[in-house]
């Protein structure tokens, strides 16, 4: 499958093109970049791949696949663009500004036959897949209560102004993974944190309360202003709980300079230092981690395409972690338990 990925900012060059590169059956076969620093960028790490003006200058080169991965504000009208031309789209998170635009967008895909998926590449951390396996597993029997925090030392990345904010930035991935976890979401519970930006009043820190349709409650929370950098995932349920504190290992790898390509078998282990423990009546049991690999959501991706199988991440999953982002929205302003619309993630 070639694809071509149009941005070529944080997300395309450090979470995209270094994980096309290491997929199977993927090709990596254009980059749509325009300012002259950024084509600069990617003519010194990929000398042999082609530059494009614009999306529709790529579409005409003969691509089969593209990534979306530029600035929030204009990704919907580049997705449709995709869609229209036939050329099957991944798109970054969040890729609408809400739930009802996304839905609009999917069902477009659907009419003119192109696979939508959604870039939630952080299913495939290792702490989650991880804790994936031990839900799995069966151990810690009902479901109760997830604890998903990530707080990054990090404020100069906060998008601001209307379609910036953690919210849709983190808050996107985070509240993908616990539907991921524990499934689909009835209501919300949110306190959102702003403060002033140039841009605009803007969140910069969250905390949500999840209600899912089994019965389990999510936590989540995030922040880039306060000065702490930390992971942690922790598990409650009947048998017991599985907790962990994780590295990043991916993101820390690649700002380090480090590729999937160097070593594709060892790549996105979190270290055994920071493996989790499930704890049950039977004592506490160490639990090696799995691989973190991204480039499996691509190989996902292409599998999808060339078999008409649904893609890794489905444009209405896109759509039902959308809706919970536009309750907690509504949840932060009123101050009220927000329920989520769940039929517009359906057809």
């Amino acid at each position: 499958m070639k694809i071509g990925i149009v941005g070529y900012g944080t997300g395309g060059r450090h979470f995209h093109a270094p994980f096309i590169l290491a997929a199977k059956n993927v090709e990596l076969s254009g980059i749509v970049a325009r300012a002259d620093i950024t084509r600069a960028k990617v003519s010194a790490d990929l000398p042999d791949t082609p530059i494009y003006n614009s999306l529709t200058e790529m579409i005409a080169s003969g691509v089969d696949a593209v990534t979306i991965s530029t600035p929030p504000h204009t990704r919907h009208d580049l997705v449709l663009e995709s869609i229209n031309a036939g050329i099957h789209v991944i798109a970054d998170k969040p890729f609408a500004p809400n739930a009802a635009e996304a839905r609009a967008l999917a069902i477009a895909a659907k009419d003119n036959g192109v696979t939508l998926g959604v870039y939630h590449n952080r299913r495939w951390d290792s702490d989650v897949q991880t804790l994936k396996s031990v839900i799995a597993g069966g151990t810690l029997g009902e479901l109760w209560r997830l604890h998903s925090r990530m707080d990054l030392d990090d404020p100069s990345t906060i998008e601001a102004g209307p379609t910036g904010g953690l919210l849709r930035d983190l808050g996107t991935h985070l509240v993908d993974q616990a539907i991921y976890l524990l499934g689909p979401v009835l209501s919300v519970d949110a306190q959102l944190n702003n403060v002033q930006l140039n841009a605009g009043r803007t969140d910069a820190s969250f905390a949500l309360t999840l209600r899912h349709e089994n019965g389990a409650t999510s936590h989540i929370s995030a922040s880039k202003m306060n000065y702490v950098n930390r992971r942690e995932l922790r598990l409650y349920g009947s048998g017991g709980s599985y907790i962990t504190q994780s590295t990043d290992v991916q993101a820390q790898d690649i700002f380090a300079g480090k590729r999937p390509t160097d070593d594709r078998l060892g790549w996105g282990y979190e270290p055994q230092s920071h493996w989790g423990s499930l704890n049950t009546a039977n004592g506490s049991t160490v639990i090696p981690a799995k691989q973190g690999a991204y480039f499996e959501y691509y190989e996902a991706f292409e599998r999808a395409v060339r078999t008409g199988a649904k893609p890794p991440v489905t444009a209405l999953d896109g759509v039902a972690t959308l809706a919970v982002l536009d309750a907690a929205r509504q949840s932060g302003k009123t101050g009220q338990v927000t329920m989520v619309n769940q039929e517009i993630s359906k057809f």
